[in-house]
């Protein structure tokens, strides 16, 4: 696993079709490896135009009169929207080097991207077109279903721990001691 930029931080995808179970891994991923006790930043990949506030909050009203940007500030949470006009989408190397210093970086989507991922496998996903075949970057595969992962690792779908010890003990993250795994793959 590489390092993300400036941050020398190391980088996991997690990447499959729609309706794969993506974001459940990742949010599982994230409570297992915040429980052993790192700090997780992520960044999920939209292909649809998204809203992070509501059509007649304050900020929304604010990018509607034409602000370029809008920062949202509580007590709780800040945000920043960023309108990006005609612009392009970041990169993804742009993205992760906004984050603050964290000990991993979970990406979720960006099947394109160029960096170590775990290809997310379920039964009712809407395709069931093997990312690994074509994709050097998939380092090991999770599904809800027997798997012959080939020269890849294969897990099941639900063992978040041993999902978590394969990507702490490749990305090398010191002082992650591995946690038992519920069974040892597929």
């Amino acid at each position: 696993m590489k390092p993300a930029g400036r941050l020398k931080t190391p980088v996991i995808g997690i990447a499959g079709w729609k309706k794969s179970g993506k974001t459940t891994l990742v949010t599982r991923l994230i409570a297992e490896f915040t429980q052993r006790g790192l700090r997780v930043a992520t960044v999920k990949h939209a292909h649809h135009d998204f809203q992070i506030d509501e059509q007649e909050t304050d900020s929304a009203r604010h990018r509607r009169a034409g602000a370029g940007q809008v920062a949202i500030v509580s007590a709780k949470r800040w945000a920043l929207i960023n309108e990006l006009g005609s612009a392009p989408e970041p990169p993804l190397e742009e993205v992760v080097s906004w984050l603050d210093p964290c000990d991993l970086i979970i990406v979720e989507g960006y099947k394109a991207a160029p960096i170590p991922k775990i290809e997310v496998r379920r039964s009712a996903a809407l395709s069931h077109v093997p990312l690994a075949d074509n994709d050097p970057s998939v380092c090991a595969i999770a599904a809800d279903y027997a798997v012959d992962g080939g020269r890849l690792p294969a897990f099941a779908l639900d063992d978040v721990a041993a999902i978590a010890n394969f990507i702490a003990e490749t990305a090398g993250l010191k002082g992650v001691r591995p946690v038992a795994a519920t069974t040892p793959g597929q």
